[in-house]
């Protein structure tokens, strides 16, 4: 019975002074919000929700300096969600073309269409409708329910999660489903309820530019006297994840088939990498391909039954993805007469090659002099 007193007693101490901590957090984070953060981004303070949506969509994996070009992109050419749930597809692709992750895109475009078409073109204002679109989770939902209508949502991202970690010593796995419950609640428990944009506009900041992965700037830190990771040494061990990353090796042969100043390509489908982007005719193996122009020559034709000359073979290109890692080589080969394109594929004029989009491993190639030179 005492021990259960005293267990209780522990936890109701425990409760106030994260409490205290929790108050004394979100005062000097605000502070320095105001007084210090001069982080400058062109969607800051913007109450646009399609402007705001858009930036989220285009941050998620992405840093802001690759970010911001691709975001003013966008709004050039699609200026209202309107003018996005019209636009094509491919043009659309283009524009995102080089930025990754390219299924953000392609939910772009589905929830610009829903909106147009279920909303009549305004995006909803409650954080529930919010949620409810393709694409948007819960940290995009709170990102445009506090920054465009000043709800008090939480935002809960990665720069979040670190400093919440460290300033409270949190080992509690961030990726467990334990831990995404107590970082939520912690998250929503800091909330400036009367400034909810201004406070995760804050946190967002601070994460990125004091509070950094690596090298944070400590001395630096308004919230330094009261950090565990500052007071206990774990600065580096915080947040604590579970999960290892594995990843795989993938090899692929482009074929750049030309006929008559055509070239053979496909758009990718399925639900595996570059959905919705351009390629030349592929063979992927599991371990790289040693080709020779014979057996170029050989595999033209027992494939696609066309005898070819051997243009050009590239050195390999190297794209690193999350979880895997794409080696490519390609090959431009001449075939000498004409062929039905097959399944999928279909003939593409060589002025026209450069309106396509296609991923970021073809568009290095694309730069090379020689490629250009000899296909333009």
């Amino acid at each position: 019975m005492f021990l259960a007193s005293q267990t209780a007693n522990k936890v109701l101490i425990m409760d106030i002074k994260v409490s205290e901590n929790q108050l004394f957090f979100s005062q000097k984070l605000m502070n320095w919000h105001h007084t210090i953060n001069k982080r400058e981004m062109p969607w800051k303070g913007e109450k646009n929700p399609y402007k705001i949506w858009l930036s989220e969509i285009i941050l998620q994996q992405t840093r802001v300096e690759q970010g911001r070009s691709y975001y003013e992109k966008f709004i050039v050419n699609y200026p209202t969600i309107v003018d996005l749930a019209a636009a094509n597809d491919d043009d659309a692709f283009k524009l995102w073309e080089g930025l990754g992750y390219y299924s953000r895109c392609k939910n772009l475009l589905f929830t610009a269409r829903t909106i147009a078409e279920k909303h009549g073109g305004v995006f909803p204002q409650s954080h529930a409708e919010i949620l409810a679109l393709k694409g948007i989770g819960p940290y995009t939902a709170a990102a445009i329910s506090s920054f465009a209508y000043n709800l008090p949502h939480a935002v809960l991202d990665g720069n979040v999660y670190r400093v919440l970690a460290r300033f409270f010593g949190i080992h509690v796995p961030s990726d467990s489903t334990e831990g995404k419950k107590l970082f939520t609640a912690l998250a929503d428990a800091c909330l400036d309820k009367n400034a909810p944009a201004a406070y995760n506009q804050a946190i967002m900041d601070f994460g990125a530019t004091v509070c950094m992965p690596a090298n944070p700037l400590c001395n630096d830190c308004p919230v330094q006297d009261k950090c565990v990771a500052l007071q206990t040494g774990m600065i580096s061990q915080l947040p604590v994840k579970t999960k290892q990353l594995v990843k795989r090796s993938r090899w692929f042969t482009y074929f750049i088939i030309e006929y008559d100043k055509k070239h053979l390509v496909r758009k990718r489908d399925g639900k595996d990498i570059w959905q919705n982007l351009h390629e030349f005719y592929l063979e992927e193996s599991t371990v790289q391909s040693n080709w020779t122009d014979g057996s170029i020559k050989m595999f033209m034709e027992n494939s696609l039954n066309i005898k070819t000359e051997v243009v050009h073979r590239s050195a390999t290109f190297t794209q690193q993805l999350t979880h895997q890692t794409i080696f490519a080589q390609f090959i431009l080969v001449q075939s000498l007469s004409a062929f039905d394109a097959p399944a999928d594929y279909f003939w593409q004029p060589i002025d026209a090659i450069n309106k396509l989009a296609f991923p970021k491993t073809i568009t290095q190639y694309f730069n090379l002099s020689l490629f250009q030179t000899t296909m333009f």
